[in-house]
């Protein structure tokens, strides 16, 4: 199966297990609701390992053709960090979702209503906000060394110039071409690995609750980007 082609079944699968999160109690009431939503939260982690691992062979196979995601919309594209999203984005979404919850409880208390702790995104603890923080700043780091090993890769000498100022593409042989390929999927690759560690160690850090409304929260911006991409790209074809 294509890479492309899984995908399609991949987000069909995605959209049935966030459809479970979502009816699942929450907040869980006893040990045995917050058990099933930790089983669900699992499930949803090892389809997301499902997709890199199958991603990683793409990768091997075709590096250029997974940069290029003719699968994916150009809008899409255009928020892509080497072949896919950032991963200090999950940091940016969970703050987000917390100030959410957070100015709601406010709201409600100047209203005269009165704030419950209910365990989600905004009754972080102090101590997993902690760790969350320091997890960002490693990834920020491990980010921008990525980054920079990408950017010493563009910079090999593809263009030359010849005696009369014409620029020249440099020809290379084969098996020099194959080398510089592996350099790149090396990359990629590294790259995924860091969005999987990141992926893993912020629903090490969360709640059960926590995790399946930050899973939540992902896959509602993944599809509102992918459906506005969808609307564009017909738009700009039509036009």
């Amino acid at each position: 199966m294509r890479f492309h082609q899984f995908q399609e079944t991949w987000h069909e699968k995605l959209q049935h297990l966030i459809q479970q999160l979502k009816k699942a109690p929450s907040p869980p009431a006893t040990t045995e609701e917050n058990n099933q939503l930790h089983h669900l939260v699992e499930k949803s982690l090892s389809h997301v390992m499902d997709y890199y691992l199958v991603k990683s062979a793409a990768v091997q196979n075709d590096v250029l053709n997974v940069l290029a995601a003719p699968w994916a919309t150009a809008f899409e594209r255009s928020l892509h960090w080497i072949a896919g999203w950032r991963p200090t984005t999950a940091f940016q979404l969970i703050h987000t979702r917390s100030t959410m919850f957070i100015e709601s409880r406010v709201y409600n208390m100047l209203n005269g209503g009165l704030a419950f702790m209910t365990g989600d995104l905004g009754d972080l603890s102090a101590d997993r906000f902690t760790s969350l923080s320091r997890l960002q700043c490693r990834t920020v780091q491990e980010e921008n060394a990525l980054s920079d090993q990408l950017s010493a890769w563009q910079a090999c000498k593809y263009l030359d110039f010849n005696g009369v100022g014409e620029l020249l593409l440099m020809k290379y042989e084969e098996e020099e071409f194959e080398e510089k390929m592996r350099d790149l999927a090396v990359i990629v690759q590294k790259a995924d690995e860091l969005r999987v560690k990141t992926l893993r160690e912020v629903v090490q850090l969360l709640t059960p609750q926590q995790a399946s409304e930050f899973f939540i929260s992902a896959s509602h911006l993944y599809f509102t980007v992918r459906d506005f991409g969808l609307n564009h790209d017909r738009q700009h074809h039509a036009s």
